[in-house]
């Protein structure tokens, strides 16, 4: 062979070698940009991922795909069990960011880096207000968590029953993770309740003739009565007082909660005959429960509550939301009849 055909032979042979390296980069760089290039869908059940508990590899590629998470399933599938993940699926809530990579999500998802639900508790009146209210912001079982919030057995645990379960759910603003179940969440919730009773608080309780619980009870009415912080003590002392003197709390709220309706604006002699141990004016005592959560600057308006003499009370006939304290039966008549007069002139019956 001639110097000139090796030399031809060597320059194809080279050409080929590089078309070789050529399509070699090609496609390395193709596997790379699947890897870690965006491979997001267009989203269209928002841009978080909710994985249930005891779901299969199977049924988050469902999700995805459903989903529209992964614009490409094929090379996230591939990527996915080069990394074990089909047997390392975590329940959880997670946020896809558009534009991520393969890479991304399954070092996420396999790491179980899952995006924290801020559970904020505000007012809430009834157990099913909870379930309802849980229920849609965790995975937490809703029958679970309603049967026990009414099984005095596991309540007993926690020194509590099925009236006084409302106790243990303190307004505030809570960190969980979507998937944790009935039990946890109850007892997570249980943990704050018992840190927000400091030594401090109970003796305060104590002092005022009160367990904890029963100042929730109280606070809980105090809370449905006045929206006016700076009232709240005067209010407290009102159905302390009257508490200590063995006189009917005759809480309009506790009538409410009774007859299982909040919307009412007047209280009339027909709601008042609802017999219910809730209807404080029917029956003598504290309620055997909460009537709502109360805030926590209501449970320390009652611990803190100031010593008076107030009996009565009633709304100002401004409709400022403030009320108007008396001491004897007279002075109240005469602000209740300026109230009834001001509910009568707006047509509130």
């Amino acid at each position: 062979m001639s110097y000139t055909e090796q030399g031809k032979k060597k320059s194809g042979l080279g050409k080929i070698l590089l078309w070789v390296l050529i399509i070699g980069l090609l496609v390395g760089a193709f596997a790379a940009y699947k890897i870690i290039g965006p491979n997001t869908g267009n989203l269209s059940k928002g841009q978080y991922l909710y994985i249930r508990t005891g779901s299969t590899y199977e049924d988050v590629k469902k999700e995805l795909e459903e989903g529209g998470y992964v614009g490409d399933m094929w090379s996230f599938n591939l990527l996915a069990e080069q990394a074990d993940y089909p047997t390392k699926v975590k329940a959880g809530k997670y946020r896809i960011n558009r534009g991520m990579s393969n890479y991304d999500m399954v070092r996420m998802l396999r790491n179980g880096r899952q995006e924290p639900v801020k559970l904020v508790i505000n007012k809430l009146r009834t157990k099913d207000e909870l379930v309802t209210f849980i229920g849609t912001r965790l995975e937490a079982d809703s029958n679970a968590l309603r049967s026990m919030l009414s099984d005095s057995s596991y309540l007993s645990e926690f020194g509590l029953n099925s009236n006084t379960a409302m106790c243990a759910f303190i307004p505030d603003t809570y960190e969980f993770f979507w998937n944790t179940n009935a039990d946890k969440t109850f007892r997570k919730l249980y943990k704050y309740y018992q840190d927000f009773w400091t030594e401090d608080r109970k003796q305060k309780a104590k002092a005022q003739g009160l367990t904890e619980q029963q100042a929730i009870v109280v606070a809980s009415i105090v809370d449905e009565e006045t929206n006016k912080n700076d009232e709240k003590g005067n209010v407290a002392s009102v159905y302390l007082n009257r508490n200590k003197k063995g006189m009917r709390l005759q809480a309009d709220p506790t009538v409410k909660y009774a007859v299982g309706d909040f919307t009412i604006r007047r209280i009339t002699g027909v709601h008042l005959q609802t017999n219910s141990p809730y209807n404080t004016y029917l029956y003598a005592g504290l309620p055997p429960g909460p009537i709502c959560t109360p805030s926590k600057k209501s449970i320390d308006a009652v611990l803190n509550a100031p010593a008076t003499d107030y009996i009565f009370f009633c709304a100002k006939e401004d409709f400022s939301g403030y009320h108007r304290f008396a001491s004897n039966y007279e002075e109240h008549q005469k602000n209740a009849r300026l109230y009834q007069q001001a509910l009568n002139s707006r047509g509130i019956y």
